[in-house]
């Protein structure tokens, strides 16, 4: 079977709600990772056959295609298509997976990968908010809401809720988690160890004005943490266990990666980052929702023939700390390689951006650390999961 190689990946810092990068349009802030790609890379623009982009909140400054329009604010020309997909907070995993599978197949040979969101200007839920009328416009149909009946809306709080109570994880241990997942997140900060990876871009004014100033450390990060501070926060529902400090960050950011052939990588005289090992993608129970990725991760080292102890790295998006506590606890997964440099607690999830925000990540971890394989996974809303394992070169 034909082989498909990452030669590119990067990411913007992420922004904090109204914060550095909330002065960029979503498409501008996209199309500068793309020309990041490209000079990185030493490409032929041209040469690019698609730009897949991961994107949930398609409305707004994110509508319309946000992929197509990204390529036209970027320096690609416009003989390259865009398409946009939302697979909820894996969509730019997916955007890798497809972005591969059509390498893969050989009807491509360059294809880039990329996500973005600004979860400032176009703010979570505002899709599925728009106004309804008469039981008209609401996303559950009648045949969803029979399905499931009782259930009301599918929730992914009260799924993580949910998680916590199977998986009997207490308040302590969850804020215990996000207290280590900022360490982490401080440590690989202070050393350096995101530089490679992080694209610096122009603190922007509201009317879109530079300011001089660049962005190139995640903002999210609390350097001042504490266990007590943490602790306080107040609890999203009376009885539960899940806080804003224990959960992910709302956050801005755009990532990419380009995916090649080994077609390409002889003709363009390139060198690979990572090879497309295995890839998976799960259906699971909607209503605890977050589950996904247990399953799915089983699944992938099934078909990929190997076991949880091949894989050097694991990436698990932090959506809420049960997720990659659960996780852990099924998989029996050294934690120590998990989210080595901190997570969406403390770094953001900036939801269609985060697939390839992860793998990013991951792929550069691997690099410094001299280590073979990685597996991503993160869980999706409507109860599904993306596993990709790469194999670094």
């Amino acid at each position: 079977m034909a082989e498909a190689y990452i030669i590119a990946a990067v990411r913007t810092a992420g922004g904090k709600r109204g914060g550095k990068l909330s002065g960029w349009h979503p498409v501008d802030l996209a199309a500068k990772v793309l020309d990041e790609l490209l000079d990185r890379t030493g490409i032929d623009p041209a040469l690019v056959e698609d730009v897949i982009m991961g994107c949930v909140s398609q409305v707004g400054e994110q509508s319309t295609n946000v992929a197509r329009n990204a390529v036209l604010a970027s320096k690609l020309p416009e003989s390259v298509p865009g398409t946009s997909v939302d697979r909820q907070c894996g969509s730019s995993q997916q955007a890798l997976h497809f972005a591969a599978q059509a390498v893969m197949s050989g009807s491509m040979d360059v294809v880039i990968a990329a996500g973005v969101e600004s979860m400032t200007r176009v703010p979570m839920f505002t899709p599925s908010a728009l106004p309804q009328k008469n039981g008209l416009g609401y996303y559950m149909s009648p045949n969803i809401r029979k399905r499931y009946a009782g259930v009301g809306d599918f929730s992914q709080f009260m799924g993580a809720e949910m998680i916590a109570k199977k998986y009997g994880l207490t308040k302590d241990a969850l804020d215990q988690y996000a207290y280590d997942t900022h360490q982490r997140a401080i440590v690989a900060t202070r050393e350096g160890l995101f530089k490679e990876e992080i694209l610096p871009v122009e603190v922007r004014n509201a009317d879109g004005a530079g300011t001089g100033e660049l962005h190139s450390a995640d903002e999210g990060i609390r350097f001042d943490v504490t266990k007590d501070g943490i602790a306080g926060v107040k609890l999203l529902q009376e009885g539960g266990v899940i806080t804003a400090a224990n959960a992910s960050q709302i956050c801005d950011g755009a990532t990419g990666v380009m995916v090649v052939s080994e077609k390409a990588l002889k003709t363009l005289g390139v060198q690979p980052l990572a090879r497309i090992h295995h890839m998976t993608m799960i259906g699971d129970d909607p209503v605890i929702m977050l589950e996904a990725p247990i399953p799915a991760t089983m699944q992938a080292l099934s078909r990929a023939g190997m076991n949880i102890d091949d894989i050097d790295l694991f990436e698990v998006n932090e959506a809420f700390a049960p997720v990659p506590m659960a996780w852990l606890q099924v998989t029996g997964a050294d934690p120590a390689r998990l989210n080595v440099n901190g997570g969406a607690i403390a770094l953001g999830h900036p939801l269609g951006a985060s697939g390839t925000k992860l793998m990013t990540t991951l792929v550069h971890a691997l690099k410094k650390r001299g280590k073979r394989y990685g597996l991503q996974t993160m869980c999706e809303g409507g109860g599904m999961a993306n596993v990709t394992i790469i194999e670094r070169l």
